[in-house]
């Protein structure tokens, strides 16, 4: 259960990225059916930390406040070869040890993986730390085309805004998507977005306001029926449009052919109806007009890299919040 959470600072402190996990975890949203969490801040020092913009932040907490938490987030570090405190790696590895989850943000990976906890895993970083952090560390696999990635307790992600996503996926995966949705509608975030770890952003459709024929109200009521047996001479009769014209026209509007734009939807209603409702596979298959389970598990894989059984293991569903 994600409940009690501390961020963990030393040295300089970088504001947005100490400030993603205080706004995602550090936020009273009761008043809306959103869960409370035991949120602190703590450092190795009760010293007032500089941070960028000529302030410093003093800490109501040292160490010994990690002793309880389930997530322990490490914003920004710094990515010197200096090494972290004894204490601060020793607070680590007992968090590691008994259960606990760690998630760096942004360079958060190079104290990580000074303080051994990362060896042999696969991590990513920011696309321009990504090579210094391969070379010093060459028994990690950096994946730098991601926005964050999981490997047993420990979650790492890429720069500044990506420490978002995976705040929100841990929270999703501990509480349930209704509550990740409703930290993110407050944040104005989305919710998810793409970069892997079976995160996949419902892409908005672009609207062009000089088109006569725009494709909007079409893809619409596409995504409202997504069971029916679809074709594009179907969906082009319903545009008043030869099938060569409207497929021109739909890769002009949206980027990519009816087809695979098609496929695209009835994975994201997958994914929606494996978190948020409790029905087998062959009832999700049918909502989302793949006819069946099979079919499903195909496309399910092909798009997100994982079967929708293994998805739904990771994204439990779970009762929607009041």
């Amino acid at each position: 259960m994600l409940k009690d959470i501390v961020a963990v600072v030393d040295g300089a402190v970088h504001p947005f990225e100490l400030g993603v996990a205080c706004e995602v975890f550090g936020l009273d949203r009761s008043d809306e059916g959103l869960p409370n969490f035991d949120y602190a801040v703590c450092s190795t020092s009760r010293k007032p930390a500089p941070a960028l913009g000529g302030m410093s932040i003093r800490m109501a907490h040292g160490l010994e406040r990690t002793a309880t938490a389930d997530l322990l987030v490490i914003p920004a570090w710094r990515t010197s070869d200096e090494p972290p405190s004894a204490a601060l790696v020793e607070a680590l590895h007992a968090a590691v040890d008994r259960g606990a989850t760690v998630l760096s943000e942004c360079t958060g990976v190079f104290m990580l993986a000074a303080a051994g906890l990362l060896e042999g895993r696969r991590v990513t970083a920011h696309w321009r730390d990504a090579d210094l952090l391969a070379s010093r560390y060459p028994c990690l696999t950096v994946d730098q085309d991601r926005l964050y990635v999981e490997d047993g307790p420990i979650i790492t992600s890429a720069g500044t805004a990506a420490g978002i996503d995976a705040c929100l996926y841990v929270v999703r995966r501990e509480l349930g998507a209704a509550v990740a949705v409703g930290i993110a509608r407050r944040m104005i975030v989305p919710p998810h977005r793409d970069g892997g770890q079976a995160q996949y952003v419902e892409t908005p459709v672009p609207r062009r306001p000089d088109d006569g024929d725009d494709l909007a109200p079409l893809l619409a009521w596409i995504q409202g029926n997504l069971n029916r047996n679809l074709t594009i001479d179907d969906l082009a009769a319903k545009a008043h449009m030869s099938a060569r014209t409207f497929a021109r026209r739909f890769v002009a509007t949206t980027g990519t052919t009816p087809n695979h734009w098609l496929t695209r939807q009835r994975i994201l209603l997958a994914q929606k109806l494996l978190e948020e409702q409790d029905l087998d596979m062959e009832q999700i298959a049918r909502r989302c007009g793949f006819r069946t389970a099979d079919l499903l598990r195909h496309h399910f894989v092909q798009q997100v890299g994982t079967t929708p059984t293994a998805y739904r293991r990771t994204f439990p569903y779970k009762a929607s919040i009041a």
